[in-house]
């Protein structure tokens, strides 16, 4: 597995255009969210395609129909 599959809380801050700060709360929110669904994760890092399916970046038109 390479980094590339993960984002570091300074990536989703640059990403987003957020402080760092924020940008904790974001990958916090999303590991949680993860972890709910029973995955594994990593503290202060987010798998990259749950992040940009969970922003409006690359997610699928139906996924954000049901939201």
């Amino acid at each position: 597995m390479t980094d590339k599959n993960f984002m570091r809380v300074e990536d989703v801050a640059r990403e987003l255009d957020v402080s760092k700060s924020y940008a904790y709360k974001v990958v916090q929110k999303l590991n949680k969210e993860l972890s709910d669904k029973g995955y594994i994760t990593i503290s202060g890092r987010i798998n990259r395609q749950y992040f940009l399916e969970r922003t409006c970046y690359n997610g699928n038109l139906e996924d954000k129909k049901r939201r």
